[in-house]
């Protein structure tokens, strides 16, 4: 680098000076752990500040607590203290020249509303697998600015998590998006570079703990390939491995008049999902309508699911969240009362994750003509990429991850479909066999006692 400023951090591994000399627009960094990626991000970042005047600079990792132990107090002692100071409310060192680096933590969707508008030279996403497609995408469009500095993203990464899939397939498969239409959806190879490296790179770390190798050598096959030697084939760690794109994912079509069609959701201040599936005469599902957003309150939310069903279009049930029956504090009232105000009768989806989450891989299996019982309209691409991404839990494999959260929302939707599909099933079956009802019967139809009010919203 040109610049102004002579300061010696230590001396990098022949792999970390190929990360500190990439152009490229995109740069990965790591593979297995102890690679020294950490100390790699903040030493370029600091290089970056000293030499550049004025550039702005974000280091991102998923959790705060993350950014203080492993970023914020180890370069707090590598910085010169007459050239920087530290502003602990705002997470930001600003530095005398004019430079900045801003420490940024990931909560999902809120976090797009933080960050929306802000501009930075140069992006690093430490720990890369842990973030979503989406979250890389949107931390990707605050590269710019009018100033003359280059704009970079660099990732450092290992196998696994919820952003396995992406990194992956741009870094390390390259297999990147070509042949669109519109051209500025089409990705370019030459802007996206990995540099593998291994803790046999880090000599610094094989001095200081001598038993670091046999740590990694003990673990459970699958990891200590993923983590020994950065084999990106032993992890991926999704619940659905079933979803295939060619398999379950269809181009849109009129949808014909005699399929009976359904809802489903997941509400929450952070995300309201919905979901719109119709049912040939077969029985195989086919979601063909995706909304989510965050921020919308009870009415906001069911205003805009009645908005985004056509004039005409008849929904033989929408299933909903059991919270939905929990009566509001301050009113004594319920969610569902303030749906059905707007026009929206609900019905109370059963709540068992690990049931719904088997059900849903259950629907994704093929039957006996090859087809499975439940498929996607391509327009549906988030929920199809949420389905794709989210991990099964660490604790319980049978169940799906509960975090990031902001991936759980459209997958909960469909669960909630699949569950209360073949409840309601089993249910009518039963009452057809003469079959006792069960004793929540009522309240599985109606979410509680039903009431005139039903009566009124029979076209939907």
């Amino acid at each position: 680098m040109s610049g102004c400023f002579e300061w010696n951090p230590g001396t990098a591994n022949p792999k970390q000076k190929l990360f500190f000399a990439s152009r490229k627009l995109y740069t990965g960094y790591g593979g297995a752990k102890g690679g020294g990626k950490t100390w790699a991000v903040r030493t370029k970042a600091l290089l970056g500040a000293y030499n550049y005047p004025g550039i702005r600079i974000l280091v991102m990792r998923k959790t705060y607590p993350e950014l203080q132990s492993n970023h914020i107090e180890p370069m707090l002692k590598m910085i010169e203290p007459q050239l920087a100071s530290y502003n602990g409310s705002l997470h930001s060192l600003y530095f005398v020249n004019g430079s900045l680096i801003h420490f940024g933590h990931w909560a999902g969707e809120a976090s797009e509303l933080e960050y929306n508008g802000q501009e930075y030279d140069w992006i690093f996403l430490d720990e890369a697998t842990q973030f979503t497609w989406r979250a890389f995408q949107f931390l990707g469009g605050l590269l710019r600015g009018v100033n003359d500095f280059p704009k970079r993203f660099y990732i450092t990464c290992n196998p696994g998590g919820v952003g396995h899939r992406w990194v992956k397939r741009l870094f390390i498969d390259r297999d990147f998006i070509a042949g669109r239409e519109n051209p500025e959806e089409n990705e370019n190879p030459d802007d996206y570079v990995f540099i593998p490296a291994t803790v046999e790179d880090n000599e610094a770390l094989l001095k200081s703990s001598p038993g670091y190798l046999r740590m990694l050598s003990a673990m459970p096959e699958n990891l200590r390939r993923a983590y020994r030697y950065g084999d990106w084939s032993s992890l991926g760690g999704n619940y659905f491995p079933e979803l295939s794109e060619s398999v379950h994912v269809a181009e849109p079509f009129a949808i014909p008049a005699g399929w009976k069609r359904y809802r489903a959701f997941d509400y929450g201040l952070d995300m309201f999902a919905c979901a719109w599936f119709a049912v040939d005469e077969a029985g195989r599902s086919w979601m063909y309508r995706e909304y989510a957003k965050s921020g919308l309150v009870v009415h906001e939310a069911a205003e805009a699911m009645l908005e985004r069903t056509l004039p005409g279009e008849k929904i033989e049930v929408t299933f909903a969240p059991p919270d939905m029956w929990s009566r509001q504090k301050d009113s004594g009232r319920t969610m569902a009362e303030l749906f059905m105000e707007r026009g929206v009768p609900i019905v109370r989806a059963d709540s068992s994750r690990v049931q719904g989450h088997m059900l849903l891989k259950e629907a994704l299996a093929r039957r006996p003509d090859g087809k499975p019982s439940l498929l996607f309209f391509s327009s549906c691409r988030e929920t199809i990429d949420d389905l794709r991404d989210i991990q099964a839990d660490e604790l319980n494999p049978n169940d799906c991850a509960r975090e990031p959260h902001e991936v759980t929302h459209r997958v909960d939707a469909v669960r909630y479909y699949c569950i209360s599909r073949v409840t309601a099933a089993e249910t009518l079956r039963s009452s057809a066999a003469g079959e006792d009802a069960p004793v929540n019967y009522n309240e599985f139809i109606t979410g509680g006692n039903p009431t005139a009010g039903y009566l009124n919203y029979g076209g939907y």
